[in-house]
C-alpha cells in the first residue's frame, strides 16, 4: 500500500475510473431536476402552492452552499473513492425517502440527495486531476460536465410520461437506476484497487502534471476547482474580481436553477401543450447544454476571454427576451439560452482559476464563489414561482429572469476585464 506522500504513477488509461465518474454523474443532476416535470401534477396531488413547490429544487442547491466545506472533510477522511460511492449511496437513499407518502417526505428526499451530490460534485475534480493523464484532463472533466447535462436532459425528457403511466412517485423512483448503475461501476473499481493494494485512505495522492503545477491551462476547466477550506491566504477578499465573480456565479445560478425548475411548467402554460409535451421541450435546455459544455471551452482557448463571456452573456438575455416577444419559437431561445448555462460555468472557473496567485487561493475563491453562488440559486425556484402565483402568468417571472440576465452580463463582463487587467 503506497503512503500518502508517495506520487501515483499511473500506466494505461484509467478507463474504469473515467467510466464510474461518467455514470455517476447522471445521477448527479439528474436527479436534483426529475421532479421539475411533473411539479403541477405534484401540487394538485399534494395541495401546495408553486412557491412550496419549488422548494424541491431549493433543498438540494442549498445543501450545495452549506455543506460544501463538511464535504472536504468527509473527502479526507474516507478518500476520494469511498467518498464517491457514499455519495451515489446517499442518492439512491434519498431516492426511496422522497417516494414515501407526503409533502414532508418528498422534501426530506432532496436535502438527502442535495447533500450527497455536494459530496460528488466537490470529489469528482479531485478524481480526476488526480488519476487522469494531464493532457487529458480538460477532454474527461468536459466530457464530465457534458454528462451532467446528459442525466438532466433523460429525467426532464423521460419523467412526465412515465409518470403518465405509473404515477409521479414511481417515475422518480425509477431513476434509480442510474444511481444503481453507478454504485456498481464504482464498487468494481474499489474492489480492484483494494486487491491491488493501491488504495489510500486520504485523497492527498500528487503527481507533477496535476492540478497544482503552474503549467497547467485554466482553459480547459469545464468544472469548479476542488474546494478545500483553509484559513490561511484570505487576501483576496479584498479584490474586487472575486466579489464580481461571486456575484456573476450567484446570478447564473439562480438563472438556471429558476428556469430548471418551471420551464416544464412554463411550456404547458404558454404553449398550451400537455406534460410529455413541455418536458420534451423544456429538455432542450439541458441537451443543448451538452455541446454548450464541449464548445465554450474551445472559444476560451482559441479566442479573447471577452469572447466566450460576450456569448454566454448575449444568451441569457436572448432567452428572456425570446420567451417574452415569440413563446412560440420556445426551443429556439432554449437552445440559445442552454449555451448560457453549460458556457457560463466555464468563463466563471477559468476566470476564477486566471486570477488565483496561489492554489491555496483558488481554492479558496472558488468555496467563496460556490458557498454564495449556490445559496442565491436556492432562492430561485420558489421566488419565481411565488411571482407567477401573485400575478397569475409567466410574463412578470420573466422579467425578473430578463432584469437579472443584464445584471448577469454587466457583472461577467467586469470581471473579466477586472481579470485581464490584473494580469
Amino acid at each position: 500500500m503506497r503512503s500518502r506522500s508517495e506520487p501515483v504513477v499511473r500506466g494505461a488509461f484509467p478507463w474504469l475510473v473515467v467510466a464510474g465518474i461518467l455514470v455517476a454523474a447522471l445521477s448527479f443532476r439528474g436527479h436534483i431536476v426529475a421532479p421539475t416535470p411533473v411539479l403541477r401534477d405534484i401540487e394538485v396531488d399534494l395541495g401546495i402552492p408553486s412557491a412550496q413547490a419549488g422548494l424541491l429544487t431549493t433543498a438540494p442547491v442549498l445543501m450545495f452552499a452549506l455543506l460544501t466545506p463538511l464535504a472536504a472533510i468527509v473527502i479526507r477522511r474516507a478518500g476520494a473513492e469511498l467518498a464517491l460511492l457514499l455519495s451515489l449511496v446517499g442518492v439512491l437513499v434519498g431516492t426511496v425517502i422522497r417516494t414515501l407518502p407526503g409533502f414532508g417526505w418528498l422534501l426530506a428526499g432532496m436535502v438527502v440527495i442535495g447533500a450527497s451530490v455536494t459530496i460528488g460534485n466537490v470529489v469528482t475534480p479531485v478524481v480526476i486531476r488526480r488519476d487522469v493523464p494531464g493532457e487529458r484532463v480538460g477532454v474527461v472533466t468536459a466530457a464530465y460536465t457534458a454528462t451532467l447535462n446528459v442525466g438532466s436532459l433523460l429525467t426532464t425528457l423521460l419523467t412526465a410520461p412515465v409518470a403518465e403511466a405509473i404515477g409521479w412517485p414511481l417515475a422518480l423512483f425509477g431513476w434509480s437506476v442510474l444511481t444503481v448503475a453507478g454504485i456498481a461501476v464504482w464498487s468494481v473499481h474499489l474492489a480492484r484497487e483494494r486487491r491491488a493494494g493501491g488504495l489510500v485512505a486520504h485523497p492527498a495522492r500528487t503527481r507533477p502534471d496535476g492540478p497544482s503545477s503552474r503549467g497547467w491551462d485554466p482553459a480547459g476547466l469545464t468544472g469548479p476547482t476542488p474546494v478545500v477550506t483553509s484559513r490561511r491566504g484570505r487576501s483576496y477578499l479584498a479584490r474586487p474580481v472575486v466579489w464580481l465573480l461571486v456575484a456573476a456565479f450567484a446570478s447564473q445560478a439562480f438563472l438556471y436553477y429558476g428556469y430548471s425548475t418551471w420551464l416544464p411548467a412554463m411550456t404547458a402554460d404558454l404553449l398550451g401543450v400537455g406534460a410529455s409535451s413541455a418536458g420534451a421541450m423544456a429538455s432542450v435546455f439541458q441537451g443543448v447544454g451538452i455541446a454548450g459544455a464541449l464548445l465554450i471551452p474551445v472559444l476560451t482557448r482559441f479566442t479573447p476571454r471577452l469572447v466566450p463571456a460576450a456569448v454566454v452573456c448575449a444568451s441569457w438575455i436572448i432567452l428572456a427576451v425570446g420567451v417574452l416577444l415569440a413563446p412560440e419559437l420556445l426551443w429556439v431561445w432554449l437552445s440559445i439560452g442552454a449555451m448560457g448555462h453549460a458556457g457560463g460555468f466555464v468563463v466563471v472557473f477559468s476566470t476564477l482559476v486566471a486570477v488565483a496567485r496561489t492554489d491555496a487561493e483558488a481554492t479558496g475563491i472558488s468555496a467563496l464563489v460556490q458557498g454564495g453562488g449556490y445559496a442565491l440559486g436556492a432562492t430561485a425556484a420558489p421566488i419565481l414561482g411565488g411571482v407567477h402565483d401573485a400575478t397569475g402568468s409567466w410574463s412578470a417571472t420573466l422579467w425578473v429572469t430578463l432584469a437579472l440576465s443584464v445584471a448577469y452580463a454587466v457583472l461577467l463582463m467586469s470581471a473579466v476585464i477586472t481579470a485581464q487587467r490584473s494580469r
